[in-house]
């Protein structure tokens, strides 16, 4: 704003010295301080001290509401580990992958390196011989798979190489032709083992590719382990007046010929159902195994209801070609009312129980 130069009226001029000289006054309007008005600086003082006296008396209800709007159950937030794909994933797949590998690797012959490049790229380059197809690979299926590492799996696979062009054999073969010949016998029904290194890795819309690493090696077949013990005593003729072998014959005879009700013969609870179509048409129960049991005394009695008892049953069915064939199932009995009634077609024989080594009391001597 523009100053405003006023005069003051003049005084007395006898009073007024001679040598005096009219005072002017400035008058510059509202004063400014650090660019507000002094007018708008009293009313900035006014709404502070109003903020801060609603502060003063607004703060303490404001914990009060801040605290009871605090869930109680409310803890301390744990860290949530990240998801994983399971150690297993894509174990199916390459399975499978390396299965057909083989079936190829085994039929390959000369010219056939673009049908082994699609599981193998580099096969491109490698030089086969024979005919195409002069052997075929029969009953492939896996017999080992083992993650080596992240995305990369060895997987065995077990085939019957059969010849389809058999050499034929000399009229007059001499001894070294003969052992030949039946080495080559021996080695065309043996099962033969290959072993594929599966590379895979996800390509885009949840799929997984895979790729070997290299052609199959022949490896030798596994090794067989000793059988572990089971819960059954020895095998023993299945004697027609024991109750057991009444029962497990009733249900067998059911259960694979359809010869009777099968629910007859089931324990309350249990559900079965009957082969479909029926694949034999008579059974005969020779041999059981009864848990716990070690002599070949007679049994005809039938303990108290509840009590179970597993055994295994060795039979012959007859199929409708009227040739009879070797069949063993592991069942558990269940008693009742005097009989025995099968509360399971267990899946597997069950094994001995672990004996554990109970700690010693005994105080060592000082």
């Amino acid at each position: 704003m523009k100053s405003v130069l006023t005069r003051r009226p003049a005084k007395d001029s006898a009073t007024a010295p001679a040598q005096a000289q009219p005072e002017w006054v400035i008058d510059e309007g509202p004063q400014y301080v650090g660019g507000w008005s002094t007018g708008a600086q009293a009313n900035t003082s006014t709404a502070i001290r109003w903020a801060l006296w609603a502060l003063l008396v607004l703060g303490p209800l404001l914990c009060v509401v801040a605290y009871i709007s605090v869930p109680t159950s409310a803890g301390v937030a744990k860290p949530q580990a990240a998801s994983t794909a399971p150690a297993t994933a894509g174990a199916q797949g390459a399975a499978g992958f390396a299965q057909l590998f083989v079936a190829a690797y085994i039929s390959a012959g000369e010219g056939d390196q673009d049908k082994l490049a699609a599981y193998y790229p580099a096969a491109t380059s490698l030089r086969l011989e024979g005919e195409p197809g002069r052997r075929t690979g029969e009953q492939l299926t896996i017999a080992r798979l083992r993650q080596s590492e992240a995305g990369l799996w060895s997987v065995t696979v077990a085939a019957r190489v059969t010849d389809q062009n058999p050499t034929a054999e000399p009229s007059a073969p001499d001894e070294r032709q003969g052992a030949e010949t039946d080495a080559k016998a021996v080695a065309a029904e043996a099962v033969r083992y290959f072993q594929v290194p599966v590379a895979t890795a996800p390509v885009g819309g949840g799929a997984t590719g895979y790729v070997a690493l290299s052609m199959p090696a022949e490896v030798a077949a596994p090794e067989r382990i000793k059988a572990p013990p089971l819960a059954y005593g020895p095998m023993r003729p299945a004697l027609p007046s024991d109750p057991r072998t009444e029962a497990v014959t009733e249900f067998l005879t059911a259960y694979l010929t359809r010869a009777g009700e099968l629910d007859r013969y089931l324990a309350p609870g249990t559900k079965l159902t009957a082969i479909a179509p029926a694949p034999y048409t008579g059974i005969a129960v020779d041999q059981l195994a009864i848990e716990g049991e070690n002599s070949s005394k007679a049994v005809t009695a039938v303990p108290g209801d509840g009590t179970k008892l597993r055994l295994l049953v060795a039979l012959r069915a007859t199929d409708h070609d009227e040739i009879r064939v070797p069949l063993t199932y592991a069942l558990t009995l269940k008693a009742r009312a005097g009989r025995w009634e099968v509360a399971a077609l267990d899946g597997a024989p069950a094994p001995a129980p672990t004996r554990t080594t109970a700690p010693s009391t005994r105080t060592p001597a000082p």
